[in-house]
């Protein structure tokens, strides 16, 4: 009978430092958002990723910078498809892809290495670049541009991305 008790008391414990530990996960993302200029969207972005609870801050700069990539790659396939579609958009579409392609071949592998060799001045830099790379793309249009969207979530992860790698400096 007392095994029984203790055995469930130790279960209750296990549960309870099972919460605390889940708790304290969450508090590391939401820390760290706060200190950004978009808390949702930054813990949007580091809740989806599942290395996102047990990261440190430059695990998170780093999980914000495939972010960069992954909308860095999306962007590149929506300007593909509007070479077809807008064929009278060329000349700032080109403009676009290079400017999107500097992004992805040389800011963030940049930021990547930065980040991860612990030189995070220079990660800032690539992320800093990659949010005004997309401003330049979307200054090439004349009249509305087909990529405002786009522009515009690729600068506020940018920001929010920035922000955190500065925690780091």
């Amino acid at each position: 009978m007392k095994m029984m008790m203790m055995m469930k008391v130790m279960m209750m414990v296990m549960v309870m430092v099972m919460v605390m530990v889940m708790v304290s996960e969450g508090s590391i993302i939401e820390q760290t958002c706060k200190e950004t200029q978009d808390f949702n969207l930054c813990v949007s972005l580091l809740n989806s990723d599942p290395r996102g609870s047990s990261a440190d801050t430059s695990g998170l700069a780093l999980i914000l910078i495939d972010k960069i990539k992954g909308l860095t790659t999306k962007t590149l396939n929506e300007i593909n498809g509007l070479y077809k579609k807008r064929p009278e958009l060329k000349r700032a579409l080109d403009e676009c892809s290079r400017r999107y392609k500097t992004i992805l071949n040389a800011d963030v592998p940049e930021a990547i290495e930065a980040i991860s060799k612990g030189v995070p001045k220079f990660g800032e830099d690539g992320v800093i670049d990659a949010g005004v790379e997309a401003s330049v793309c979307e200054g090439g249009f004349k009249g509305k541009s087909p990529l405002t969207s786009l522009t515009k979530s690729m600068q506020k992860i940018s920001n929010v991305t920035r922000a955190i790698v500065r925690m780091l400096l």
